[in-house]
């Protein structure tokens, strides 16, 4: 008889964002979650103080994840221009990632909606990624904030759109290319 892997706290975290993706945030319990994962509750308990504190780690990784590829952009990219480009497209990748369980964007999206402080978090999120876009449009000569809001607005929502919908490359890159001929 072999003994049973003790969960780690990452694995409550995976089955986390698998249930918040498949079945909402009414999922995100002790309960829901330790059913899931064939399991007691105590084990929950053992790595999280509460769910409010589960909750907290899941926006915890997402933030994390969400943000992390800007320091590598601003970093590996030599203009301002290919910078905003990249980030453009980076954040439509990850926003529209099919592998939502390791990628909840849409559905963190969606529990903000109902959820105050899950809309601070992501409020959080979108203000550093739109201070970033406003930065390397005014680096190019656009001072108009809107358009950093609708290039942050198209990262969000362009895979939802029907046609071309594997294709954000095309799209993204001429947004970007647009508001840059604006100058």
């Amino acid at each position: 008889m072999t003994a049973k892997k003790r969960l780690s706290k990452s694995d409550w975290l995976q089955a986390g964002f698998a249930a918040l993706v498949e079945e909402g945030p009414t999922a995100l319990k002790a309960e829901p979650l330790a059913r899931r994962l064939k399991t007691t509750k105590g084990s929950f308990y053992w790595h999280f103080a509460d769910v409010p504190a589960f909750h907290a780690a899941l926006l915890d990784v997402w933030e994390a994840e969400a943000l992390s590829p800007i320091a590598r952009i601003v970093e590996e990219e030599s203009s301002s221009g290919a910078k905003l480009r990249r980030l453009g497209q980076d954040i439509t990748d990850y926003a529209s990632d099919v592998t939502a369980d390791k990628n909840p964007e849409r559905a963190i999206r969606a529990w903000a909606q109902g959820d105050g402080g899950v809309a601070d978090r992501v409020a959080k999120v979108d203000g550093l990624r739109l201070n970033l876009l406003s930065e390397l449009l005014r680096d190019n000569g656009i001072t108009n904030p809107d358009w950093a809001r609708v290039i942050l607005g198209s990262t969000i929502g362009i895979k939802s759109l029907p046609a071309n919908a594997n294709d954000t490359g095309g799209p993204m890159g001429s947004l970007v290319d647009l508001v840059l001929a604006l100058r």
